[in-house]
């Protein structure tokens, strides 16, 4: 397999997941286990307050060009156009309306964001790096 980057033109068909921000490590970007109040990474053992977690962007995609059918997930700070939002301030506001209405699951991304971003890349054309 060739270690070489390269771009591909591909529509996307389908997102496939509906929390589109992890919690972060900030030494090696592992996803972090949080309780009520420390945060723990289980790759590096960088440990902290729940509170000072980072986040960041993790997105599923289907997407095809004119030929195949690709997984891809793209992760990090070039999704803060699309959102117009750091994936941190997302999450606050995530918190803060699942706070105001009620919602448990507090995890899971509000039904009018996951309608967005499909809205916003589904049937689109990007090029990605891979």
């Amino acid at each position: 397999m060739s270690s070489a980057r390269r771009l591909l033109a591909a529509s996307v068909i389908s997102v496939q997941n509906s929390c589109f921000i992890y919690p972060a490590c900030q030494s090696c970007l592992s996803r972090l286990i949080l309780d009520s109040r420390r945060f723990n990474c289980l790759k590096c053992g960088c440990t902290g307050e729940a509170e000072d977690a980072s986040y960041r962007y993790r997105l599923a995609l289907k997407i095809a060009d004119t030929n195949d059918l690709f997984d891809i997930t793209v992760f990090g700070s070039c999704l803060d156009p699309f959102f117009g939002i750091t994936a941190g301030n997302l999450q606050r506001c995530i918190q803060d309306f699942n706070h105001l209405s009620g919602e448990t699951n507090k995890a899971e991304s509000p039904g009018e964001l996951i309608q967005a971003v499909e809205t916003c890349f589904i049937g689109k054309r990007f090029i990605f790096g891979v």
